[in-house]
This record gives structure tokens, sequence and C-alpha cells, in this order.
């Protein structure tokens, strides 16, 4: 008997002993499981927790030029095997991150006997997957080096009871100045699932679901960068299933392909999903970093910390020399090391005097960051810097001027869209911005899916209804609470979130000033104190204003506050959830150092008492709270000395508290 055919029987038992058997890999102890088999020669896989369905039989695949990898395959080869990693994370919520995951692939063939391979890994609440893509041969011009990807399969079938916490994606080239779609639209709370998206474009990630009483279950995808399109959650499909969508045609102006390309050998970005009995797991996930890796080293050493920002209250008018010095003072008075310069400032202030100005920063302590629209041919912002951030050429030029008058940072606004060539925009300023030793925050833009971890000077993305909103709309502002107890579920569990908040501002103008109008906060100032703990992004860029300084009933806020905020940190080496409910009230605990921030807020409508246990206080411990006065909602700080277990709190509807210890 030859060779050849020894191995083709050989791959053949193969092939039916792994179609004989489903595929099983649970998480390290043993309560997460997935179940994957080929049905009809399809490739669909399903999720328990603790025996509980979590999700129903799902959709696998994908179709590509190569061929169609979604229907009439064949299971050839699976096998399973351990996946441990132990790394540090200066940016999010722990700073030193033990994996431990199994893995299980599965090796599938088309018709044409073009073979791919799904890999999976499941930790104790995690579940991650993607394709691997090999080279393909048998084509008319030889090997298949490349592949473009059309569709994918990829789909989430949800139990029938569940229900949903998602943001809806916007059409494109619609918003001010043509700038969606930006992942800044409202989340709708608690919905059933026949509920249809806003748009009819589906859903941005991450995206929540309530599977009843069974527990929680959270959907996003990490490791995007140049090499493939981020994508979305489509509207329901029928029951219950929601199926992995790519961007939309007329994204970025409508230049850019939908579909990615990559060289082969390849793999797709991660899908990710989170379950739990309770949200603790959802909150304290990790998933986002646990299988990515950084894109490329780097020689620079990158300062976090907090930030002050005339923009968010002062606006386009205080883009001047007299008012930045003004900030930087605010800063120095403030401890803090850096200051945002906003849009128009290169009319404003011009290239020349802002050189001045960095030498004059630095005189007090204080480092720039400045701002670029990202644009291009993709909108229609006028605000410049424009036309810079997009072109290799002046982007690069840019940036060895501003290395030069020693900026530290950049803040660059405006993407619209998800596509390939986009995510390769994002990667380039990026790489080149470390090239130059300048951090990266991003606006107007996608969700960070990774990023911390694959690229070391990136700091922060908004991607999310941020502090900008409550200064133009007061809608915005009456629902403020709501959204802080909101986003430590969703949008800033999968990645840093630039929220530019804490206000200390009663009326949302220059010099906070009743008689002048604007928008009117109707959170008390411990619940924007909580804000500093709730929500995460190592670079923060605090709403406070100059007239915060002032004499309390001339627009300026409590000292107590002022020194909650000269020492609140911006990076954090762990995080736990102690309570909330989406949308309802949160509390969270995070460490820095030695130091632990206990710090939550309540949207319920009503005064709410919690007795919270927090196993990093003991008995007999002292600590100080910031809380709301429960008769004039004003705020308070006081020693608290832990007498008894659990720990007994209590918020001003609106308001919010914060323990340090």
């Amino acid at each position: 008997m030859s060779n050849r055919l020894i191995s083709l029987l050989s791959l053949l038992a193969a092939t039916l002993l792994a179609q004989a058997q489903p595929q099983t890999v649970t998480g390290p102890d043993g309560r997460l499981r997935v179940d994957f088999d080929v049905k009809d020669g399809r490739p669909v896989y399903s999720v328990t927790y603790d025996g509980r369905q979590m999700l129903d039989e799902s959709p696998l695949g994908f179709v590509a030029d190569a061929g169609d990898f979604t229907a009439n395959l064949s299971l050839v080869d699976a096998w399973q095997s351990r996946y441990t990693d132990d790394y540090t994370l200066d940016r999010s919520k722990r700073s030193a991150v033990h994996y431990e995951a199994n893995q299980l692939s599965v090796r599938l063939a088309n018709q044409r006997r073009h073979q791919f391979t799904i890999l999976f890994r499941v930790s104790n609440n995690d579940v991650a997957f993607c394709y691997e893509l090999p080279w393909w041969d048998g084509f008319k011009n030889g090997r298949k080096m490349s592949v473009r990807v059309m569709r994918e399969a990829t789909g989430f079938d949800l139990p029938h009871e569940t229900t949903t916490f998602l943001s809806p994606q916007s059409d494109a080239m619609i918003g001010w100045k043509s700038t969606k779609p930006s992942y800044e639209e409202e989340y709708l709370l608690d919905e059933p699932m026949t509920t249809r998206s806003r748009y009819g474009k589906g859903y941005t990630f991450p995206c929540l679901f309530r599977v009843g009483d069974r527990g929680w279950v959270l959907v996003s995808e990490t490791g995007v960068d140049s090499r493939y399109c981020a994508s979305r959650l489509s509207d329901m499909k029928g029951d219950g299933l929601y199926t992995v969508e790519f961007p939309m045609p007329g994204e970025n102006n409508g230049n850019g392909t939908v579909e990615p390309a990559m060289a082969l050998p390849a793999h797709t970005p991660w899908r990710t999903i989170t379950v739990g009995s309770t949200l603790k797991p959802i909150v304290e996930t990790t998933a986002p970093w646990d299988n990515v890796s950084p894109r490329f080293p780097t020689k620079n050493t990158y300062k976090f910390g907090k930030s002050t920002w005339s923009w968010i209250l002062w606006q386009d008018n205080s883009i001047c020399w007299d008012d930045q010095v003004e900030y930087i003072r605010l800063a120095k008075s403030m401890g803090y090391p850096y200051v945002l310069i906003d849009d128009w400032w290169d009319s404003n202030i011009g290239y020349e005097c802002m050189g001045e100005l960095a030498d004059y920063a630095r005189s007090q302590g204080v480092e720039l960051f400045l701002w670029y629209s990202s644009s291009g041919w993709w909108n229609d912002i006028e605000q410049s810097p424009i036309n810079v951030m997009c072109d290799a050429i002046l982007r690069k030029q840019a940036m060895r001027w501003m290395q030069s008058i020693g900026v530290k940072g950049i803040k660059v606004d405006f993407f619209g869209g998800d596509k390939q060539e986009t995510m390769r925009l994002y990667e380039e300023i990026l790489s080149d911005a470390d090239d130059h030793g300048l951090m990266v925050i991003f606006h107007g833009c996608t969700l960070p899916r990774g990023w911390e971890r694959m690229y070391p000077n990136y700091v922060g993305s908004e991607a999310v209804l941020a502090s900008e909103n409550l200064y133009f709309d007061q809608h915005f502002c009456d629902v403020e609470a709501r959204n802080t107890a909101l986003h430590p579920f969703l949008r800033n569990t999968v990645g840093c979130m630039e929220f530019g908040g804490c206000f200390l501002s009663r009326t949302l103008n220059r010099g906070n000033d009743p008689t002048k109008g604007g928008n009117h906060r109707r959170t008390t100032d411990a619940h924007e104190l909580a804000t500093t703990v709730l929500f995460q992004n190592p670079i923060q860029n605090f709403a406070i204003a100059p007239e915060n300084l002032n004499e309390v009933g001339k627009g300026g806020a409590p000292e107590l506050c002022l020194d909650f905020l000269r020492q609140v940190p911006t990076t954090w080496d762990e995080t736990v959830f102690v309570d909330g409910y989406p949308g309802k009230y949160c509390v969270l605990a995070r460490r820095h150092g030695n130091t632990w921030y206990i710090a939550g807020n309540n949207a319920t409508g009503r005064e709410l008492t919690l007795k919270l246990s927090l196993p990093m206080l003991a008995k007999g411990d002292k600590a100080t709270l910031y809380a709301d006065n429960p008769k004039t909602r004003e705020p308070e700080r006081r020693e608290l000395k832990v007498t008894a277990k659990p720990v007994t709190v209590t918020m001003a509807d609106q308001g919010g508290f914060v323990i340090v210890r």
C-alpha cells in the first residue's frame, strides 16, 4: 500500500472519528462549557454555565473570495491544550494579570478540501474564539497567499427570555459635520430582544444581555488592528440570533472596502463572550487583553495622570493664550501634570507662540496635549488643525515639531468609520506618535479593542456619549446618574473611556454663573467625585474650571472636593465589583498601591441605602468617607470607622460616595 494511500486513509479515519464526536471544552474550574459540532455541514457552538444554557446553538464560519466556509464542511481534526499568560497592564483594571484557559482547536475543510481552524479559549468566565486561516493550494495561480473575507456567519443565539442593554449603530455620514458613526448613541436598558435598533443597523460593541434568572452575557471583540475591520452585532434575526456585521459601505464617505483583506497565514480578531451568574465577572473581565499581544516595542516611558481642559466649559473662545495660561495655572494649583489644548489652537495661538506656551507650562510643572482632527475626506470638519493626521507626510512633520517643543500627547478626533482602512489609520497614528514620544487619545471614534496592551502609547478613547453632551443638552444632565451607573458594566468594562467628566460647576457655563444661561447639573458633588473612580482612563481630562477655586458662592467648589481631586489616581492595580445594576446604581472598589477607593452612585430615583460586603475593609479600620449630606445634598468628608460588617452607606438620589482607605 502506497504512502499516499495510507495518508488518505488516515485522514479519512480521523475525519470520520471527529465527525462522530461533538467537541466539548470547559474552563479550568469546570463551570463554563463550550460545545462544538458540525450539523448538516454547518459549524455550530453553544455555551453553558453551571449547566444552564447561556447561548443556544449558534453559527460559525465565513465566506471569502477563496470559497464558502460556512456550509458543506467536514471536521478534519480536533485537539485540546492549555493556554496560560502572565502580563502587566498599566492602563486598565489590573496591573498584573494571570490568565488561564483551556483551548479547543477544530480543523474544518470545505468541499474543495481547503482547511481552516476555529480556536476556542475558555477561562473560568470568558470564551474567546477566532478563525485561523492557512495558505491554500489548488488555485489556478498556485498557492493562495491572500484572502478577502466577504462576510461572517459568526453568531450569538440568546435564549428567549433574554433582555438587552444595547447601543444602536448609527447610519453613516450623519450627525454633526457628517462625523457618525462614532459610538455615541444612547443605550436602551432591559429591552426585549424583539426591540429593533434605532437606525436598523444593529448594535455597537460591547453588548450586554441578561438571560432571565440564569445570569449575564457580555459580547464584544478584541485584537482588531490594521489587518481587519471592526465589527458590530446585527439586529436580532429570528429567535434570539445576532450575527457579526461588517461596516456599512457609506462609512468614511464611501472610501475603503467593507470586506477586510489579509495576507495568509492569518487569523481574524477574537470574539469574546463573558458569562456569569452575577455581574461580577462582567465588570472584572480582562478578556479584551488576555488574547492580544503588543504590536510594537517602545523605547519611551509614558507618564499618566490628570489634566485640565478649557474647552469643556469655556468652549472654542478659550483656545487663546490668556485662557490657556489660566488653565495651566489651574493644573499647577491642582498638582496635575497636563493641560489639553483643544481645537483652533493653530490659528488662535499659532505655532511659534505654542512653543512659547509649552515653555511657560513646563516652567509651571505642566506639559501639553494638543488636539487634531483626523480628517480627511470623510467629514465636513472645519475645526483646525485639519488634513494633517490623515496624511503620512504632514503627520510626521507635525509630530517632529511637537516633539521639538516638548508636547507629550495628542487628542485626535472625528474618525467616523470601522472599515479596515480606518483601523489602519488608527494604527499608523499610534505608531508614528510613538516614534516621537507622543501619547494618543482618540475622540469621535470607535471602541478600543485590546489597544491598551497592543500599543504602548495608547491612553484612551471616547466612543461614548461623553461630557460634552452635558454641556450641549440638558437631557444629558438629567440622565447623567443613569449613565454613570451604566458605563462600568458596558463601555468602560472593555476599554479605557475618555469621558472628560467630574464637573464641580453647578451651571455649565464660563464662570459657573446661573444668571448667564447654560445647563444645570442634577448630580451631587459626591456623585461627581465617585465618577473619578467609577470611570477609568489613565489620562483624566477633568471638567473643572478656574472659577472652581473661588470661594463657595462665587463659582467655587467645596475645598474637600478639590482636595479629593488632587489625590485621586488615574491608574489602578486591582478592580473589584461590589454591587449594582446597569443604569440603577454601581459600587466599585479600585486599588492603587496600598490605597483602596470604593465608590458608588445612585440613579434609582430615590435615596438608596446599601449594606456592602467590602473584604478590603476590616473591623477597626479607619477610612475617609466622602458622601452626601442627607438634608442639604452638599458633600461631607468624615472619618468612617468600620465597626461592623457589612458596611452601610446611604446615597441621595443622583448622589454618590467614595471611601478612601
